[in-house]
């Protein structure tokens, strides 16, 4: 049951692998939980988008709730549950901020109605109607029949962890959990109780 890796990016690459042949939808869904200052917790689904020993990047609104959880306490969690597989990712660490030129390359990548949903979306607030979202996206289609540059409010983050569990399931919930945590030169592993 056990595997053996050299980093917790190569144990990542193998099970991603893995998740996008067995996973019939979005098997980069990720749970993100984000606190706010005094340490009230909040969960959601985001999507993972890129990924690499520099860290997990996801792309959203930074002025939604998420958004501003993370401006003031800059630390997170992500859970990717593949069922499937049985199988789950705990990962942990500080958020920053992608690059300028990386949620630009990003977001010029995504279909025309998504680029406008970032602009009429005024996300996490009150929406009063369904009308009144419908009718920002037709002004903001007429504002940019043609390139629609990246909102000011909009871009990525990139956890860069601090500890990484894999998680498999064990029959008769003798489950296998292995954690990597950084160390001098590279990566500690341990082995947990299930």
């Amino acid at each position: 049951m056990s595997e053996s890796f050299a980093d917790p990016y190569a144990h990542f690459a193998a099970w991603f692998a893995e998740a996008t042949k067995s996973e019939p939808n979005d098997p980069n869904a990720m749970t993100l939980a984000t606190a706010t200052a005094d340490g009230a917790p909040s969960a959601r689904i985001v999507l993972l988008k890129d990924w690499s020993p520099e860290g997990f990047v996801f792309y959203t609104n930074k002025q939604s709730r998420k958004g501003g959880e993370l401006n003031l306490n800059p630390r997170a969690a992500l859970l990717f549950f593949w069922k499937s597989l049985h199988r789950q990712v705990r990962i942990e660490g500080a958020i920053e901020d992608v690059s300028a030129a990386e949620a630009d390359a990003y977001y010029a990548s995504r279909a025309r109605l998504s680029r406008i949903g970032a602009w009429a979306s005024l996300q996490s607030s009150t929406l009063p109607q369904r009308g009144d979202l419908m009718r920002r996206v037709s002004e903001f289609m007429a504002k940019y029949p043609n390139d629609i540059p990246r909102p000011p409010h909009w871009g990525g983050y990139r956890l860069r962890p601090t500890q990484i569990e894999f998680w498999r399931d064990g029959e008769f919930r003798l489950h296998d959990r292995t954690v990597y945590t950084p160390s001098a030169g590279g990566w500690a592993t341990s082995k947990l109780f299930p």
